[in-house]
Protein backbone atom coordinates (compact mmCIF):
# COMPACT_ATOMS: atom_id res chain seq x y z
CA UNK A 1 0.00 0.00 0.00
CA UNK A 2 2.80 2.44 0.84
CA UNK A 3 4.54 1.70 -2.46
CA UNK A 4 1.32 2.45 -4.34
CA UNK A 5 0.90 5.62 -2.30
CA UNK A 6 4.35 6.93 -3.18
CA UNK A 7 3.88 5.96 -6.81
CA UNK A 8 0.74 8.09 -6.80
CA UNK A 9 2.69 11.00 -5.32
CA UNK A 10 5.30 10.58 -8.04
CA UNK A 11 2.61 10.51 -10.72
CA UNK A 12 1.28 13.85 -9.47
CA UNK A 13 4.76 15.28 -9.93
CA UNK A 14 4.93 13.82 -13.44
CA UNK A 15 1.61 15.49 -14.24
CA UNK A 16 2.96 18.85 -13.13
CA UNK A 17 6.02 18.45 -15.35
CA UNK A 18 3.83 17.58 -18.34
CA UNK A 19 1.65 20.63 -17.68
CA UNK A 20 4.71 22.89 -17.45
CA UNK A 21 6.12 21.57 -20.71
CA UNK A 22 2.80 21.94 -22.49
CA UNK A 23 2.23 25.53 -21.43
CA UNK A 24 5.84 26.43 -22.19
CA UNK A 25 5.40 25.12 -25.72
CA UNK A 26 2.04 26.88 -25.98
CA UNK A 27 3.43 30.34 -25.22
CA UNK A 28 6.17 29.84 -27.80
CA UNK A 29 3.73 28.75 -30.50
CA UNK A 30 1.24 31.47 -29.60
CA UNK A 31 3.99 34.06 -30.01
CA UNK A 32 4.82 32.70 -33.46
CA UNK A 33 1.14 32.76 -34.40
CA UNK A 34 0.91 36.36 -33.21
CA UNK A 35 3.96 37.66 -35.04
CA UNK A 36 3.38 35.68 -38.26
CA UNK A 37 -0.42 36.10 -38.36
CA UNK A 38 -0.64 32.30 -38.53
CA UNK A 39 -4.32 31.50 -38.01
CA UNK A 40 -3.91 27.72 -38.17
CA UNK A 41 -1.25 27.76 -35.46
CA UNK A 42 -3.32 30.10 -33.30
CA UNK A 43 -6.30 27.75 -33.52
CA UNK A 44 -4.07 24.82 -32.62
CA UNK A 45 -2.82 26.58 -29.48
CA UNK A 46 -6.38 27.48 -28.46
CA UNK A 47 -7.59 23.91 -28.92
CA UNK A 48 -4.55 22.37 -27.19
CA UNK A 49 -5.32 24.22 -23.96
CA UNK A 50 -8.02 21.62 -23.30
CA UNK A 51 -5.26 19.10 -22.58
CA UNK A 52 -3.80 21.36 -19.89
CA UNK A 53 -7.23 21.72 -18.30
CA UNK A 54 -7.72 17.95 -18.38
CA UNK A 55 -4.37 17.40 -16.69
CA UNK A 56 -5.21 19.85 -13.95
CA UNK A 57 -8.59 18.27 -13.29
CA UNK A 58 -7.02 14.81 -13.16
CA UNK A 59 -4.25 15.99 -10.85
CA UNK A 60 -6.75 17.66 -8.52
CA UNK A 61 -8.89 14.53 -8.38
CA UNK A 62 -5.91 12.32 -7.53
CA UNK A 63 -4.58 14.76 -4.94
CA UNK A 64 -7.94 15.03 -3.21
CA UNK A 65 -8.31 11.25 -3.25
CA UNK A 66 -4.88 10.92 -1.61
CA UNK A 67 -5.85 13.41 1.07
CA UNK A 68 -9.04 11.49 1.79
CA UNK A 69 -7.56 7.96 1.75
CA UNK A 70 -4.09 8.43 3.20
CA UNK A 71 -4.45 11.54 5.37
CA UNK A 72 -0.78 12.43 4.75
CA UNK A 73 1.21 14.43 7.28
CA UNK A 74 4.47 16.41 7.31
CA UNK A 75 6.37 16.35 4.01
CA UNK A 76 3.81 14.22 2.16
CA UNK A 77 1.03 16.64 3.05
CA UNK A 78 3.19 19.53 1.86
CA UNK A 79 3.73 17.72 -1.47
CA UNK A 80 0.01 17.24 -2.07
CA UNK A 81 -1.08 20.74 -1.08
CA UNK A 82 1.79 22.45 -2.91
CA UNK A 83 1.12 20.36 -6.02
CA UNK A 84 -2.48 21.58 -6.07
CA UNK A 85 -1.27 25.16 -5.97
CA UNK A 86 1.31 24.58 -8.69
CA UNK A 87 -1.31 23.01 -10.94
CA UNK A 88 -3.40 26.18 -10.59
CA UNK A 89 -0.40 28.31 -11.60
CA UNK A 90 0.25 26.11 -14.62
CA UNK A 91 -3.39 26.04 -15.70
CA UNK A 92 -3.49 29.82 -15.57
CA UNK A 93 -0.29 29.95 -17.61
CA UNK A 94 -2.00 27.88 -20.27
CA UNK A 95 -4.90 30.32 -20.28
CA UNK A 96 -2.48 33.21 -20.84
CA UNK A 97 -0.88 31.45 -23.81
CA UNK A 98 -4.37 30.89 -25.14
CA UNK A 99 -5.13 34.61 -24.73
CA UNK A 100 -2.13 35.44 -26.94
CA UNK A 101 -3.36 33.00 -29.58
CA UNK A 102 -6.90 34.39 -29.40
CA UNK A 103 -5.59 37.90 -30.00
CA UNK A 104 -3.69 36.61 -33.04
CA UNK A 105 -6.95 35.06 -34.30
CA UNK A 106 -8.93 38.22 -33.59
CA UNK A 107 -6.61 40.41 -35.69
CA UNK A 108 -6.08 37.93 -38.54
CA UNK A 109 -5.19 38.52 -41.36
CA UNK A 110 -3.56 41.61 -39.86
CA UNK A 111 -0.82 41.50 -37.23
CA UNK A 112 -1.60 42.88 -33.77
CA UNK A 113 2.04 43.83 -33.20
CA UNK A 114 3.58 46.69 -35.23
CA UNK A 115 6.91 45.97 -36.86
CA UNK A 116 8.86 48.26 -34.52
CA UNK A 117 7.77 46.14 -31.53
CA UNK A 118 8.21 42.77 -33.24
CA UNK A 119 11.61 42.13 -31.67
CA UNK A 120 10.42 43.06 -28.16
CA UNK A 121 7.39 40.76 -28.29
CA UNK A 122 9.51 37.96 -29.75
CA UNK A 123 11.98 38.34 -26.90
CA UNK A 124 9.16 38.30 -24.33
CA UNK A 125 7.73 35.13 -25.84
CA UNK A 126 11.09 33.39 -25.93
CA UNK A 127 11.87 34.44 -22.37
CA UNK A 128 8.49 33.21 -21.14
CA UNK A 129 9.16 29.84 -22.74
CA UNK A 130 12.62 29.61 -21.18
CA UNK A 131 11.30 30.51 -17.73
CA UNK A 132 8.66 27.80 -17.88
CA UNK A 133 11.21 25.26 -19.12
CA UNK A 134 13.35 26.12 -16.13
CA UNK A 135 10.32 25.79 -13.84
CA UNK A 136 9.71 22.30 -15.25
CA UNK A 137 13.33 21.42 -14.54
CA UNK A 138 12.96 22.67 -10.97
CA UNK A 139 9.93 20.40 -10.47
CA UNK A 140 11.97 17.41 -11.64
CA UNK A 141 15.27 18.14 -9.89
CA UNK A 142 14.02 19.97 -6.76
CA UNK A 143 17.10 22.18 -7.27
CA UNK A 144 16.67 25.07 -4.83
CA UNK A 145 19.46 27.18 -6.32
CA UNK A 146 17.90 26.89 -9.76
CA UNK A 147 14.50 27.73 -8.33
CA UNK A 148 15.86 30.88 -6.70
CA UNK A 149 17.37 31.96 -10.02
CA UNK A 150 13.97 32.26 -11.66
CA UNK A 151 13.03 35.38 -9.76
CA UNK A 152 16.22 37.05 -10.95
CA UNK A 153 15.56 35.83 -14.50
CA UNK A 154 12.10 37.37 -14.28
CA UNK A 155 13.70 40.82 -13.89
CA UNK A 156 14.38 40.70 -17.64
CA UNK A 157 10.67 40.20 -18.34
CA UNK A 158 9.79 43.14 -16.10
CA UNK A 159 12.21 45.34 -18.03
CA UNK A 160 10.75 44.24 -21.37
CA UNK A 161 7.26 44.92 -20.05
CA UNK A 162 8.27 48.44 -19.08
CA UNK A 163 9.91 48.92 -22.46
CA UNK A 164 6.52 48.35 -24.09
CA UNK A 165 5.01 51.10 -21.97
CA UNK A 166 7.84 53.43 -22.88
CA UNK A 167 6.91 52.92 -26.52
CA UNK A 168 3.21 53.42 -25.82
CA UNK A 169 3.83 56.66 -23.93
CA UNK A 170 6.24 58.00 -26.55
CA UNK A 171 4.94 61.04 -28.46
CA UNK A 172 6.07 59.30 -31.64
CA UNK A 173 3.55 56.46 -31.23
CA UNK A 174 1.63 56.34 -34.51
CA UNK A 175 -0.21 53.00 -34.47
CA UNK A 176 -3.52 54.11 -32.97
CA UNK A 177 -5.56 53.19 -29.91
CA UNK A 178 -6.58 49.68 -30.94
CA UNK A 179 -2.98 48.58 -31.41
CA UNK A 180 -2.01 50.29 -28.16
CA UNK A 181 -4.64 48.22 -26.35
CA UNK A 182 -3.43 45.02 -28.05
CA UNK A 183 0.18 45.70 -27.09
CA UNK A 184 -0.82 46.55 -23.52
CA UNK A 185 -2.70 43.26 -23.21
CA UNK A 186 0.15 41.27 -24.72
CA UNK A 187 2.64 42.79 -22.33
CA UNK A 188 0.40 41.86 -19.41
CA UNK A 189 -0.06 38.30 -20.65
CA UNK A 190 3.69 37.68 -20.91
CA UNK A 191 4.44 39.39 -17.61
CA UNK A 192 1.82 37.31 -15.78
CA UNK A 193 2.99 34.10 -17.50
CA UNK A 194 6.49 34.73 -16.20
CA UNK A 195 5.10 35.43 -12.72
CA UNK A 196 3.39 32.03 -12.71
CA UNK A 197 6.65 30.31 -13.69
CA UNK A 198 8.36 32.06 -10.78
CA UNK A 199 5.50 31.06 -8.49
CA UNK A 200 5.90 27.40 -9.45
CA UNK A 201 9.62 27.56 -8.61
CA UNK A 202 8.91 29.26 -5.29
CA UNK A 203 6.42 26.54 -4.40
CA UNK A 204 9.09 23.91 -5.04
CA UNK A 205 11.35 25.78 -2.59
CA UNK A 206 8.59 25.58 0.00
CA UNK A 207 7.96 21.92 -0.79
CA UNK A 208 11.61 21.03 -0.22
CA UNK A 209 12.54 23.33 2.65
CA UNK A 210 9.28 24.12 4.40
CA UNK A 211 10.23 27.80 4.10
CA UNK A 212 8.94 30.41 1.69
CA UNK A 213 11.40 31.53 -0.98
CA UNK A 214 10.97 35.19 -0.02
CA UNK A 215 12.34 34.35 3.42
CA UNK A 216 15.49 32.84 1.92
CA UNK A 217 16.47 35.59 -0.52
CA UNK A 218 16.03 39.37 -0.17
CA UNK A 219 14.04 41.16 -2.84
CA UNK A 220 16.02 43.07 -5.41
CA UNK A 221 14.72 45.68 -7.81
CA UNK A 222 15.93 45.68 -11.43
CA UNK A 223 17.50 48.80 -12.84
CA UNK A 224 15.54 50.27 -15.71
CA UNK A 225 17.67 51.33 -18.62
CA UNK A 226 16.41 54.39 -20.47
CA UNK A 227 15.15 53.69 -23.96
CA UNK A 228 17.33 55.24 -26.61
CA UNK A 229 15.81 57.49 -29.20
CA UNK A 230 16.65 55.06 -32.00
CA UNK A 231 15.20 51.96 -30.25
CA UNK A 232 12.80 50.04 -32.44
Amino acid sequence: MRDAYHEELDSIGDGLVEMARLVGSAIGRATTAMLDADLRLAEHVIEADKRVDELQHDLEARAIALLARQQPVATDLRIVVTSLRMSADLERSGDLAQHVAKLARLRFPERAVPQDLHATILEMGQLAQRLMAKAAEVIVTKDIDLAMQLEQDDDAMDLLHRTLFQHLMDDRWKHGIETAVDVTLLGRYYERFADHAVSVAKRVVFLVTGEHADELQPDTQPEIQPMGGDTA
